[in-house]
């Protein structure tokens, strides 16, 4: 009996060695329909789509310390509401459903996931093939938490060179600055090797835009394709505050764009080099923090697009009858990166301000996360110039943004 004693102690002695231990785990699924759908930019009736250039994916990592597991998922699309993400979510077992970052990489070249209604309130989205891609995401999920190991990780946050992102309705007002976490595996046959390497950087991927028959992760693609072939492991991307209008540098002089996919290849290749060069020399963090809180914000539709999209979707978007939506903000500590997820498409100025304030030397933000409500911008830009009169109809309203940052840097103080 005292021998079996022993056996069970020293069982669960090494069981909270292990639960102790960073760990991490990455897993991918293709969700290219086949057949081809329409895609959609935004607004309005998706376009038809004739040919595709590179796959479409969900792709997850997960992260596990002391029992607390975070996971987070880039979906490539144009954006994910928390309708479809809470579906993944409640069939993900291993995981809080509030420690499931869901963000979209904001690509105009993927089928319709909100169920845009048209003017007769009529909507074209699959919504089959929306139903396969919950399926698909919790997959990758499950599977990312099945392979997780031991991991340390590498953290830097630093301007990424080189014609990536322009701000066209004023070229220099985006955010440079492209924040890197790379995870390593630390034991097994693959020790010393990337597990996964997630980038963050504010930027529209519409090289080639809706109009082009062609559906496509558009930049994202050639981003993960660069990583993974340099040995940066499973590749993810993760937008920013790229609201207003910061968008992929295409410019080719004499007021002409290059939208083609070559272009992509170069904006996406380019993006993918500067993240590893800014990560190459990053201090190896052994034993890396690892918490994640939650906080539900509610925002006022004052929009009336917004609120037809919200009424008419047949995705039974979260609309409230007092004309409210409410949606999870997270903010997530990771080794020395500090993240916080913004549900739609902050302006610059919005991002500028919510990385000072948080108080991080490696802030992190997660844009068209959890949600995508539009645009997001202060009410002292609101209808106030010419320039903002599209974001400012395709917003929520005027007080979305200053709720939204006064809300986050509130859960930031709770979470110190």
């Amino acid at each position: 009996m005292k021998k079996l004693f022993t056996i069970v102690v020293l069982t669960f002695v090494l069981v909270g060695q292990i639960n102790a231990q960073f760990r991490a785990g990455a897993a991918l699924r293709v969700i290219t329909p086949n057949p081809l759908l329409p895609v959609s930019g935004g607004i309005g009736v998706p376009k038809p789509s004739t040919e595709k250039k590179g796959d479409l994916f969900v792709r997850a990592v997960v992260f596990e310390k002391n029992g607390t597991k975070v996971a987070i998922v880039s979906v490539d699309n144009l954006g994910w509401p928390s309708v479809l993400g809470d579906q993944t979510r409640a069939l993900v077992k291993g995981i809080p459903p509030q420690n499931i970052l869901i963000g979209a990489t904001h690509t105009h070249s993927a089928p319709d996931a909100y169920g845009f209604p048209d003017e007769t309130g009529k909507s074209n989205a699959d919504l089959n093939y929306l139903k396969k891609c919950v399926s698909l995401m919790a997959e990758a999920i499950q599977e990312a938490e099945k392979n997780l190991q031991p991991a340390s990780l590498k953290i830097v946050v630093g301007e990424a060179k080189g014609k990536i992102a322009y701000n066209y309705y004023a070229p220099e007002l985006y955010d440079p600055r492209c924040g890197v976490i790379q995870a390593i595996a630390e034991s097994g046959p693959k020790k010393g090797q990337a597990i996964a390497t997630l980038v963050n950087y504010a930027i529209h991927p519409e090289v080639i835009g809706s109009g082009r028959g062609i559906l496509s992760p558009d930049l994202c693609g050639p981003l993960y394709d660069r990583i993974e072939s340099q040995g940066g492991g499973m590749a993810l991307f993760m937008n920013g505050a790229q609201g207003g209008m910061v968008t992929a540098d295409t410019r080719a002089g004499e007021g002409k764009e290059n939208n083609t996919w070559e272009e992509c290849q170069r904006i996406g290749n380019l993006l993918g080099d500067e993240a590893l060069r800014l990560i190459a020399n990053a201090e190896v963090e052994k034993d890396p923090v690892l918490a994640c809180s939650s906080s539900v914000v509610t925002f006022p539709i004052d929009s009336e697009i917004m609120r037809y999209i919200l009424k008419n979707s047949p995705l039974k978007l979260k609309a409230s009858p007092d004309n409210t939506v409410s949606t999870v903000v997270n903010y997530l500590k990771i080794g020395s990166a500090r993240a916080l997820t913004i549900p739609g498409e902050a302006l610059p100025n919005v991002g500028y301000y919510v990385k000072r304030k948080m108080n991080a030397p490696k802030p992190f933000l997660f844009g068209l996360t959890n949600d995508a409500f539009g645009y997001m911008l202060t009410r002292e830009d609101f209808n106030s110039f010419k320039r903002y009169e599209y974001v400012s109809r395709t917003s929520l309203g005027e007080r979305t943004a200053d709720i939204y940052v006064e809300e986050a840097l509130k859960l930031v103080e709770r979470n110190p």
